[in-house]
């Protein structure tokens, strides 16, 4: 049996209506569109005349007698004032319109079920440290209730507890080390570990507030800081610790990052500077990235304990008296400063009790970069020798007077060697790397209000300036240009930085065009 074709308007007749519909559907969004004003008002009229309703029933059967002679006289006064009728509909216009309007639904603000979880349990583990058999109406008890612990909560966008503000008894022992540290230890495991933690305790309100904080800017290469005569940038800190934010450059982006600055000279309180961490940690490229800014208005004696040849870029340059690597050279640099100190002193007290002015040879300042100290005594006790620490104490005593500062670096391992001058007169401290709250206060002379984490990029730690706050740290890259593994942006970055050469040497060259020139450089100094 022969089959037959099927009518012309069923064969294409799919594409015809899908192509109606799409033209329904453009002419609609269009009438839409265009009648958008008079749906808005409608809608608004119809809120408006529902509003009146519902006032209407909510009113009173012996008030609405005097209701309706109200309404009754406002509209007998709008009819005889001029234009008032034309007055009245515009304002019912305007009122429907605003009432139309589409509204957006305010964002959920309450806890879903997993964040719910997450700060019962949290709750429930608080109520051991701030709870007590005498306190007829605790706060915090087993079962109870969380939110009239935890004031305000945010989340992330993984579902953990970004900021939290808690409020606690006010017998709790706030004011004991000890309290305050296994408190926040327990926040920092309930609420995810990873992640640094920042913890503002109010003593007199009761409240502590939890916040995480954001990572420590990385990227930012060495360059001219844009400091005074005295300042010294040791890295950058979070925008809530400082007032101050420094103009920064990373290739062609401009951003302004709030830094930690380091003031030195005649009124300094903290006229020396004390740098520890691990091996590996950055304490080398902080020392360096001082040694290029202090080249700016000072002169740089630079002694290299370990004898690794870190600062061979600097040899020979303008501004830089010595660089010493072995024992003999570093005492007798040692011994000229010390010198040098006194000679200052005695010229400025001349100066001053004649009358005149400080002499042009005593203004300039002087800086001492003393790079692990230790290994450098026990090369000096080997040659029979005495430590060079000794040497150290009339510039660290009398340094600020008479214009001299003292940076030294030495490793974790290594700070029972450090003299008893070089731990007083060092108020001043950095320290990189990961540590231990315990180690951090043993070094800084107080705990950080965060939690350090176990695993931190180079040149990431804390410092303490004197008697101020422990601020997070972020050592700007400052690497060793003639190191084979710097990248060239930041080998280019130092090597902008460096002053001419002022005494004979070979002309600067690459790793990349010269194979083992890192020990060429050393064989420099």
């Amino acid at each position: 049996m022969a089959r037959r074709p099927l009518p012309r308007i069923l064969s294409n007749g799919t594409a015809q209506i899908a192509k109606s519909r799409e033209l329904a559907r453009t002419a609609a969004d269009s009438a839409t569109d265009v009648l958008h004003p008079l749906i808005t008002v409608t809608r608004g009229l119809r809120r408006l005349a529902a509003a009146g309703r519902r006032k209407w029933a909510a009113t009173p059967k012996d008030r609405r007698g005097p209701l309706l002679f109200l309404v009754a006289s406002v509209i007998l006064i709008v009819a005889l004032v001029p234009y008032g009728p034309l007055l009245a509909v515009i304002t019912l216009m305007a009122a429907a319109a605003w009432a139309g309007r589409e509204r957006t639904p305010p964002p959920a603000t309450d806890p879903d079920e997993a964040q719910t979880g997450r700060l019962q349990s949290l709750y429930e583990a608080l109520v051991p440290y701030f709870s007590a058999a005498e306190d007829p109406a605790p706060l915090y008890a087993h079962g109870g209730d969380w939110e009239k612990a935890f004031a305000s909560y945010d989340f992330d966008d993984e579902g953990r507890i970004s900021r939290l503000l808690i409020h606690y008894p006010a017998y709790f022992t706030d004011g004991e080390p000890d309290s305050r540290a296994r408190i926040e230890q327990l926040l920092h495991a309930k609420s995810g570990r990873g992640r640094e933690y920042h913890f503002d305790w109010d003593e007199e309100g009761n409240e502590l507030t939890v916040t995480v904080l954001a990572p420590l800017p990385t990227d930012i290469a060495a360059q001219r800081f844009v400091t005074a005569p005295g300042e010294t940038v040791l890295g950058f800190t979070d925008p809530a610790d400082v007032q101050r934010t420094l103009p920064l450059t990373h290739g062609e982006e401009r951003r302004d990052v709030p830094p930690v600055v380091w003031r030195t000279g005649a009124r300094s309180t903290e006229p020396h500077l004390l740098i520890t961490g691990e091996p590996g940690t950055g304490t080398t490229t902080l020392l360096r990235s001082i040694a290029l800014q202090s080249l700016q208005y000072g002169d740089v004696v630079i002694v290299d304990g370990g004898g690794t040849g870190e600062y061979a870029c600097l040899t020979g340059r303008d501004g830089v008296l010595a660089v010493e690597c072995a024992a003999a050279g570093a005492i007798g640099s040692l011994e000229w400063a010390a010198h040098e100190t006194e000679r200052r002193l005695i010229a400025a007290n001349r100066a001053r009790q004649a009358g005149h002015p400080a002499p042009d040879d005593i203004k300039n300042p002087l800086w001492i970069l003393l790079d692990r100290p230790s290994t450098l005594g026990h090369l000096a006790a080997a040659d029979g020798r005495g430590d060079p620490q000794a040497l150290l104490q009339i510039p660290l005593r009398h340094g600020r007077a008479a214009g001299v500062t003292v940076v030294i670096a030495e490793h974790f391992e290594n700070l029972d060697f450090l003299s008893e001058a070089v731990r007083q007169h060092t108020r001043a401290r950095v320290v990189l790397g990961a540590a231990s709250a315990a180690q951090l206060e043993s070094i800084l002379g107080a705990p950080p209000h965060t939690t350090p984490t176990r695993e931190v990029p180079p040149g990431r730690g804390y410092a303490r300036l004197g008697a101020g706050p422990v601020l997070r740290l972020q050592v700007p890259a400052t690497p060793d240009p003639y190191d084979d593994a710097t990248s060239e942006t930041h080998r280019r970055a130092v090597l902008d930085l460096l002053p001419e050469r002022t005494t004979p040497g070979d002309a600067e060259q690459l790793p990349s065009e010269v194979a083992g020139v890192a020990g060429v450089a050393v064989a420099e100094g």
